[in-house]
């Protein structure tokens, strides 16, 4: 089951330290420019995931083509895709060992959400990290 409640949500934000953010964008007017901002400002280390713009850099990060190309550990996979596409994002998301997987506001794929939990991510689907961490009330993290 997807994680639903303020409490699960709190706890897999209060324990993330990195986020991958597949589709991050260098144009200021889509929502994934102003999230990754939103979590760099919230203490998170945001690494954008973009096969288009690999190589640019956006609010100071390098853009990476997929995640297999970070060779850190990431503890959640924040996804701007459509439904249809998260698919192939969470299964990136295993594959790199992710911890959990966030579709974001409008993106909900049961099918990839029963692989990734089946694979022993978090999973939270229909949702903005940047509503529920100031809805919830949660501090920066250290």
């Amino acid at each position: 089951m997807p994680l639903t409640t303020d409490a699960e949500i709190a706890d897999l934000l209060s324990t993330t330290r990195t986020i991958a953010l597949i589709g991050a964008s260098d144009r200021p007017d889509r929502p994934s420019y102003g999230v990754m901002r939103f979590l760099q400002d919230h203490g998170y280390r945001v690494l954008p995931v973009n096969p288009q713009i690999t190589g640019e850099h956006v609010h100071g990060e390098y853009i990476w083509r997929d995640l297999s190309q970070l060779g850190e550990p990431i503890d959640l996979v924040d996804i701007f895709r459509n439904s249809a596409a998260a698919g192939d994002a969470v299964d990136e998301a295993i594959a790199a060992g992710a911890k959990a997987v966030w579709m974001q506001l409008g993106v909900i794929n049961e099918a990839a959400a029963a692989r990734a939990e089946a694979a022993g991510l978090k999973v939270v689907m229909n949702r903005c990290p940047a509503i529920d961490i100031p809805r919830l009330g949660l501090p920066k993290v250290a």
